[in-house]
């Protein structure tokens, strides 16, 4: 079996260098990038290229006008939210189109909206944002009801239903992001009836806010302005039901994963994604629109502020970096959506110029991939050898040498693993391995130890009084000579 698996990622790495130079290195306005461990940003193979882009010019339906969002169904097929034009439109695989939905005059006519999302059954549930409601119809299009605006003591007197994004989980509860709302993600259920919010961001504490609101009066006080949460901009939904969040304004912990309680358990403490970039004193933080988790847990997030998209593993390690702003095929104007389909194919929406492209892995992010769902689900040993092949094409990739260390580790070769925990400057590890290794070195030589303890011992209890005695018994001897040489005289 070993064997096997020797021989498939031999000939990956074969299959790597012959299309490498061709594929991974060519023709991308952008070059490939990653943060290292130590907070550089460092060269990386690409790990996505520009594939196809559908334009709305070539369609039967006629261009897109502004389009907000895209979702890519079980079947393959994909919805686009053609906002500017008040419709969702229905694509197969090969781009032809299937339908439109919402353009029709009636109960069901759409007006801007900004959302869209299809269940198993394919019923379609749109974010119909100037309309202030959920539009709902059936897999072939037709109109079946609407959720309109709830009503709740929670929501308060000034709220403003404004749906932008939603998904939809396996009890059918939706979860909708209101333009506007700080409270967290809307719960809301079938019949239109808000259940609570879910996953509120927190406020995180400011020491000047608190030391000012100690000193003020009642009446400065009440001027204060209060601090309210930061508003999610986007969200996603994987196979287990845990939702993905994306968050504006804020330089930590821009992207969650909330459990069914609504429990953060992507981020245990405090953590950037994304770039921080300073041009001239002033910092600019990501901004993360739009958020994809495909079914091996790989986050895929678009960022508004810098037009790149960036990939992170199940446990929030960076992978890839790509894209960027400018007229160029693998480049956007001003993106704004992003999805994948079952073969790994990403889908980002350019409503700056009314189209969506599409990014295919390169060979290298293949490899990438297959190594880290085996790092990911804790099948160190099995992914080593592919991460080994990973540093061969890109010594900067830290991952893999921290990936490798746990192989080594976890084959209590603590010795070898420390090697790799220092190039992968992860102390933690390379603390953990020094202790094992320590523990392992003392016992390898534990006879050579024990050996001379007793050397030691038996030198302190027998050799030290034998070697006192042996001076005693020398200076008196001299000392009587000494005497009898006096007496002599």
């Amino acid at each position: 079996m070993k064997t096997t698996k020797r021989l498939c990622v031999m000939l990956a790495a074969v299959m790597m260098m012959l299309v490498l130079p061709m594929e991974g290195l060519a023709e991308a306005p952008y070059e490939g990038y990653i943060w290292n461990t130590e907070g550089r940003d460092v060269h990386s193979i690409n790990g996505y290229v520009y594939h196809d882009s559908i334009d709305g010019a070539y369609l039967s339906t006629g261009v897109f006008n502004n389009p907000e969002d895209i979702f890519i169904a079980t079947d393959d097929t994909i919805y686009i939210t053609d906002t500017g034009n008040n419709r969702i439109v229905h694509l197969d695989q090969d781009y032809e189109v299937i339908k439109v939905i919402g353009d029709q005059d009636g109960p069901g006519k759409l007006n801007g909206p900004k959302g869209v999302f299809i269940k198993e059954d394919g019923t379609i549930y749109v974010a119909d944002t100037k309309n202030q409601r959920v539009a709902i119809f059936d897999e072939n299009g037709k109109f079946e009801k609407e959720l309109t605006a709830p009503t709740s003591t929670l929501l308060g007197k000034k709220f403003s239903y404004s749906p932008s994004k939603l998904v939809v989980d396996k009890r059918d509860y939706l979860y909708v992001v209101s333009e506007g709302n700080t409270k967290g993600l809307m719960q809301i259920d079938q019949n239109g009836e808000f259940k609570g919010f879910f996953g509120t961001n927190e406020v995180g504490f400011n020491l000047w806010r608190f030391l000012a609101r100690l000193i003020a009066t009642d009446e400065q006080k009440a001027k204060m302005r209060s601090v309210q949460p930061l508003a999610f901009s986007n969200l996603d939904q994987d196979d287990d039901g845990f939702i993905y969040t994306t968050t504006l304004g804020t330089g930590e912990n821009q992207i969650k994963r909330l459990s069914p309680v609504g429990v953060d358990t992507l981020n245990s403490s405090a953590k950037k994604y994304g770039d921080l970039f300073s041009y001239g004193g002033n910092i600019e933080i990501s901004a993360f629109i739009d958020i994809t988790v495909n079914e091996d847990g790989l986050i895929t997030a678009l960022n508004l502020q810098t037009s790149r998209i960036y990939q992170y593993d199940k446990l929030g390690n960076l992978l890839f970096v790509f894209g960027g702003t400018g007229e160029q095929n693998g480049i956007f104007t001003t993106p704004s959506s992003i999805a994948q389909d079952s073969d790994g194919v990403l889908y980002v929406v350019d409503k700056g110029r009314n189209r969506i492209d599409l990014f295919r892995t390169t060979p290298f992010a293949d490899l990438v991939h297959t190594a880290s769902k085996l790092y990911v689900d804790g099948q160190y040993e099995e992914a080593k050898e592919i991460w080994e092949e990973v540093i061969h094409l890109n010594g900067n990739y830290d991952i893999a040498y921290h990936a490798i260390g746990k192989a080594l580790y976890k084959s209590e070769k603590y010795k070898e693993a420390m090697d790799y925990f220092k190039k992968a400057s992860s102390r933690t590890d390379y603390s953990a391995s020094f202790r094992e290794y320590r523990v392992e070195y003392v016992r390898d030589h534990f006879g050579w130890f024990f050996g001379g303890v007793i050397v030691l011992f038996f030198g302190l209890r027998f050799g030290i009084p034998l070697l006192i005695k042996r001076i005693r018994q020398g200076r008196k001897e001299r000392q009587t000579a000494l005497e009898g040489e006096v007496e002599a005289k």
